[in-house]
């Protein structure tokens, strides 16, 4: 689904975290994305080990968890991180490595958007998180 994901979110570089999304539907949406050279700037986080900060990780799957909302047509408006529950690492990313976010819709409303998932590199899961976000413009 090559949709501009510019389109979908308000997010710019270099803090726009999502390459595509892949598929969404009302339970589930699927994204990717890949951290390249074009973000060098997070390197400083952990310089010697060379992996994606895990707010990062977190915030991208947010951002494609919006991305797929905003593709169901369920929500209209600007929509901010309000909070974060259960987030829990297993293990880092890479730069060069794609990360696959799997998404689950848990409530989707004209105010409200509740979700949670799980990022994988491979079929390896790295990281499982939940959020909401709330319309803010």
């Amino acid at each position: 689904m090559a949709k501009n994901i510019e389109n979908l979110i308000p997010h710019r570089a270099p803090f726009l975290f999502v390459d595509e999304v892949l598929s969404y539907t009302k339970e589930e949406i699927i994204g990717i994305k890949t951290f390249t050279e074009k973000d060098h700037w997070l390197q400083g986080s952990f310089p010697e080990l060379d992996i994606i900060p895990g707010t990062i990780l977190i915030e991208a799957m947010a951002q494609c968890g919006g991305a797929g909302v905003k593709l169901l047509g369920v929500t209209d408006g600007i929509f901010g991180l309000v909070s974060i529950e259960n987030a829990e690492f297993y293990n880092g990313a890479k730069f060069g490595d794609q990360v696959k976010f799997v998404i689950e819709n848990i409530r989707l409303s004209e105010k409200i958007i509740k979700q949670q998932g799980t990022a994988y590199i491979d079929d390896k899961v790295i990281m499982k998180a939940g959020w909401m976000c709330v319309k803010i413009a």
